[in-house]
């Protein structure tokens, strides 16, 4: 299989730990072989941390999808995985996309309800709790099923520093499980590979939104929904603007 390994964030630091983490994971969770094609978006923030960066990275996801799978460049991917745990763009990649697109956030959280009824989201950057929460809700899951908690340092804070960042992860996934968490999703592009170093720490499971993204993307997947055809669109890149006409190719 191939999958294209997509950053939501413009730092390329970020994407390149991604890379060696998904590298690493595949192997270690038994997974079928595949080749994972990182990139990295075109424009926005560095690391996304507020509703206006992610409706931004929204559109720059869509138009680096649009580049590596569109029409303009059929490098035969199996599927996309949106490497950004606010996942940007997803619904709108899955109107227009001939693939599937698998999400961080949205394979985490399915994986960790498998194993208990209520779980915890735990990332880096305060503002992303109440956009968490709201993600979670608009798929049908109140605080009852899944909390939210952050920690102050934002997701490449963490990744520039994941040692420092021990104490207050461990804290705060601890508070979550006294909670009533029984599963605690470490989630983030910035927090991938953290999770077995914080699993010690924490007295229920942790898992790793890019694992569970990874097994998601790898599974056996169902034909792609329906291609749908844009209206006419102004002051998008050329590929952008073709895909969406197109329909997904």
């Amino acid at each position: 299989m191939r999958i294209l390994l997509l950053n939501g964030n413009t730092d390329s630091a970020i994407t390149d730990l991604l890379a060696a983490r998904a590298a690493e994971a595949i192997p270690r969770l038994g997974l079928p072989r595949a080749e994972v094609v990182p990139a990295t978006a075109p424009f926005g923030a560095r690391y996304i941390a507020t509703r206006a960066a992610v409706a931004v990275a929204g559109h720059a996801v869509l138009a680096a999808l649009a580049e590596q799978v569109g029409p303009d460049n059929p490098r035969g991917f199996d599927a996309a995985l949106i490497a950004c745990f606010g996942e940007p763009g997803i619904e709108a990649a899955r109107e227009v996309l001939p693939i599937p697109v698998v999400g961080m956030a949205e394979a985490s959280i399915a994986a960790a309800l498998a194993l208990a009824p209520r779980i915890a989201l735990l990332t880096g950057g305060a503002a992303w709790v109440p956009m968490l929460q709201d993600f979670a809700l608009v798929r049908g899951h109140g605080p009852d099923r899944v909390l939210v908690r952050g920690v102050a340092p934002t997701g490449d804070m963490i990744a520039r520093d994941p040692d420092g960042a021990l104490a207050l992860l461990a804290e705060a996934a601890n508070e979550a499980t006294a909670a009533g968490a029984g599963v605690v999703v470490l989630g983030g592009a910035g927090l991938a590979g953290i999770a077995p170093r914080l699993a010690p720490r924490v007295a229920v499971p942790v898992l790793d939104s890019l694992d569970c993204a990874l097994a998601a993307a790898l599974a056996p997947q169902g034909a792609a929904g329906p291609h749908i055809v844009q209206a006419p669109q102004a002051g998008l890149s050329p590929a952008l603007a073709r895909l969406l006409a197109a329909g997904g190719g």
